[in-house]
């Protein structure tokens, strides 16, 4: 069964939601976006949740030193780089790491780098590091799929999850503005519809 993560989360009724609705890591932004948080009202969030849910900090480009202090403050499970970092700073950083990779643009995807954390596929657009909301050729992601763990992002929604989990059959799903009412606030029914049919969808045989 595939997992689900839901970013973006600015507040403890959405995350509250996420969980009860079946979600398996909850994440939050600590870098410039509509859906940024502040490291105190991330931690206020975290303490509020239930057991068993991974809690994933976001950041792109930081000093090591201040994802540091967030993922202690905010005890942060998982650390997720979505921005220029390099193999060595993922190394230096230590513990679980996610590391987002754009898709789609010139440069091939190498999927045999940052072997030491878990990939995570977005949508390449010049300029922006990620949460474009718009998808890509899923079919790059196939390979990289089956050869390592890959959270599959990018544009998905309750109407598409199911066919991209049986195209890619990824590790996970990464969600954010496909179920928001607006940017920060999750809609609880597409939130719901969502696990549901990316939970319930089968890979490839």
């Amino acid at each position: 069964m595939v997992r689900v993560k839901v970013c973006g989360l600015t507040n403890l009724d959405d995350s509250l939601a996420a969980a009860g609705f079946g979600a398996d890591a909850l994440g939050f932004v600590f870098a410039p976006s509509p859906r940024r948080i502040e490291p105190d009202k991330a931690r206020g969030i975290v303490l509020g949740l239930p057991p068993f849910v991974l809690r994933v900090g976001v950041f792109v480009d930081a000093p090591v030193e201040w994802i540091e202090e967030v993922r202690r403050h905010c005890e942060l499970d998982v650390v997720q780089l979505h921005g220029s970092e390099s193999e060595d700073f993922v190394s230096c950083l230590g513990g679980r790491i996610i590391k987002g990779l754009r898709v789609g643009g010139e440069t091939p995807l190498p999927e045999r780098a940052y072997a030491g954390a878990t990939l995570l596929l977005d949508t390449y657009e010049p300029g922006r590091a990620g949460g474009t909301g718009r998808t890509f050729d899923w079919s790059l992601a196939v390979e990289p799929a089956r050869q390592r763990p890959v959270i599959l992002a990018g544009g998905l929604t309750p109407d598409n999850v199911s066919q991209a989990v049986q195209t890619v059959s990824p590790y996970a799903v990464d969600v954010s503005s496909g179920v928001e009412s607006e940017p920060g606030r999750k809609d609880h029914e597409k939130l719901e519809c969502f696990i549901r049919r990316a939970k319930s969808a089968a890979g490839p045989a």
